[in-house]
């Protein structure tokens, strides 16, 4: 079973940027999706970005433009860029290798908090 480990995140102002990165422990080339999502307290977890084995990149509306997910596959890491970053991005971010077929079902890693806040 492949696992995955978030690191990179933090406190930040809003406008401000933070690059989370995710290692997962085999190579990601043969990993369907590896994804990104988050949650707030009281909410389900959601889907940022995600891209697809063959490089296929999908993001929330929410992030569109501010957030760039993208991967070193010799490295077996993907990353998240995030730049502007208001205070509703706030959130523990969650990575996900999504070995099989159905969205939001894999190997998670344990999260890393984001925070925006002035």
């Amino acid at each position: 079973q492949v696992h995955v480990a978030e690191s990179g995140g933090g406190l930040v102002q809003p406008g401000g940027s933070l690059r989370l990165s995710c290692a997962a422990s085999e190579s990601i080339s043969n990993i369907n999706y590896m994804g990104w999502y988050r949650q707030t307290p009281g909410s389900r977890r959601g889907l940022v970005a995600d891209i697809s084995s063959d490089g296929k990149i999908w993001y929330a509306d929410s992030v569109k433009g501010r957030f760039t997910i993208s991967r070193d596959i010799a490295k077996n890491t993907i990353y998240l860029q995030m730049d502007s970053l208001k205070s509703e991005d706030t959130a523990v971010y969650y990575c996900l290798a999504q070995t099989g077929q159905l969205k939001g079902f894999g190997s998670w890693g344990q999260g890393t908090q984001v925070t925006v806040s002035s």
